[in-house]
């Protein structure tokens, strides 16, 4: 319970129309969930526009509204606040309505295409067992204390990041780790968050659908660099070179990582194999059970993190030798007849070549690698002929199926995936749209030695088709059919 003048601070605000002493009790930006003295924020979506349910959410109790476009029969009882982006106004709205938590904890956003859940988890992880109180905001899940919520969005609306972290603040919280997704940037749900650092993974391409161009993807995620205060770090990929770029014009103070270009932390992979690799990290050996070079990378940024937030080097080290990899994120199992199966949520050209690259490295080509492989539907389709041709290049056999097509036909999406295969790999290619009779088939053909590749859900727990999503677990369904095989 706030009043509105106290919320309103740091809003654009264009004009008001009513008296800002009034008590707001909640804000709502869907007009269902309005109630008596809410706040009702009208934004003008991809599919629906707010400010056509100003009335409704009027009807059931909203006080007051911000919008863009006040409506012509503007009742004098509700108060009226104009601004120029909904959106903003909302992130700002919740922070203050929350006591802007943020400010309260060390909050640090990870961004980029790749790596962000792994980076966000390990740090989450890493911290807790130093023996801080820490959060998470991820795209598995919201985590904090006793609490664990399945997380339906990699970056969450405003009105339920600042919730959580207001929750966190009451818990007792040091820091919180949040992955920054392009669509939470450009959708400016970070808007009036304080971040006491940023890290930048990779940028490779992806959801082209949405921001139309990589220049556009790319500057997207620059913006959030941009907006971090001198106080705040910020951290880049040194191997990438987007990794610069991001620091332009930045206020906050530069530090790099890489695994193969000088940088402010360094780290070599001495040894690899399916069971982990040993790691030279600013001349101290660590092994760790995370396998792949794109591992030793997060590994790393992970590392930084901790001396850039002054965790003690011998500790931290000591702690990162234990961490567990991520749930979906090469992800292993290995079958009774000593095959090797990983599960793996890669689901960009970029992140399908390290996984591939990664097993390519430790396999002795005794053995055949296979790879089941789809891409989601309503996503980039510009990414799908590029995922087949990295598939093909480095399997010995491809198995194309479905991924979470959702209204797509899934046929389509495999006739798309095929236009990018070459013609002298063309042979070693089948499609079985069913996820689960592609996964069976795949897991029949394995011999001593193999290592099956199934590629694109990882943590996953559902597949969505045609809007419905139905329970589907790519570890647990290879784990079960792998048993009743071998």
């Amino acid at each position: 319970m706030k009043q509105l003048r106290d919320i309103l601070f740091g809003v654009q605000i264009e004009s008001i129309q009513g008296s800002t002493m009034q008590t707001i009790e909640s804000i709502v930006f869907d007009s269902r969930k309005a109630e008596q003295k809410s706040l009702f924020v009208a934004i003008k979506g991809e599919e629906t526009d707010g400010h056509n349910f100003i009335h409704q959410a009027i009807a059931q109790g909203a006080i007051a509204v911000v919008c863009q476009e006040k409506p012509k029969q503007a009742s004098a009882e509700v108060i009226w606040i104009e601004t120029q982006n909904s959106r903003a106004a909302l992130a700002i709205l919740s922070a203050n309505f929350f006591d802007r938590p943020a400010s309260k904890l060390k909050l640090i956003g990870v961004t980029g295409t790749n790596g962000k859940t792994t980076i966000s988890s390990l740090l989450y992880a890493l911290f807790s067992k130093l023996g801080y109180a820490t959060g998470l905001l991820s795209t598995i899940a919201v985590k904090y204390g006793a609490v664990e919520q399945m997380a339906s969005h990699t970056t969450p609306d405003p009105l339920q990041i600042n919730k959580h972290l207001h929750a966190m603040v009451l818990a007792g919280v040091d820091y919180c780790f949040m992955e920054v997704s392009s669509h939470g940037i450009d959708q400016e749900r970070i808007e009036g968050l304080d971040f006491a650092g940023g890290v930048f993974t990779n940028l490779t391409q992806d959801h082209m659908d949405y921001h139309q161009t990589f220049a556009a993807y790319r500057d997207v995620k620059k913006r959030f660099f941009d907006s971090l205060p001198p106080t705040a770090f910020a951290l880049t990929n040194n191997d990438d070179k987007n990794g610069r770029y991001m620091l332009q014009n930045t206020r906050a103070k530069h530090y790099s990582y890489g695994v193969k270009n000088y940088s402010d932390y360094q780290a070599k992979v001495m040894e690899m194999n399916f069971n982990g690799m040993l790691l030279k990290i600013d001349h101290h050996e660590v092994w760790s059970t995370l396998v792949g070079r794109f591992n030793a990378s997060n590994i790393l940024a992970v590392y930084a993190v901790t001396q850039l937030l002054k965790m003690p080097q011998e500790e931290v080290l000591s702690v990162l030798s234990r961490l567990k990899n991520v749930k979906g994120r090469f992800q292993t199992y290995i079958t009774s007849n000593q095959a090797t199966v990983v599960i793996d949520y890669a689901h960009t050209p970029d992140a399908l070549g390290n996984v591939l690259t990664t097993i390519d490295q430790i396999r002795t080509r005794n053995e055949r690698l296979i790879t089941v492989v789809g891409c989601g539907g309503e996503r980039d389709s510009e990414k799908r002929p590029l995922m087949a041709k990295v598939a093909t290049r480095f399997s010995d056999k491809v198995i194309f199926t479905a991924d979470n097509p959702r209204r797509e036909d899934p046929e389509l999406i495999i006739d798309q995936m095929e236009k990018g295969v070459p013609a002298e790999h063309f042979k070693k290619t089948v499609r079985i749209v069913n996820r689960k009779q592609a996964i069976k088939a795949a897991c029949m053909e394995l011999s001593t030695g193999d290592v099956l590749l199934v590629a694109g859900k990882g943590h996953e727990n559902y597949q969505e088709i045609n809007g419905e999503k139905t329970p589907f677990d790519d570890f647990e369904l290879v784990k079960n059919i792998c048993e009743q095989l071998f």
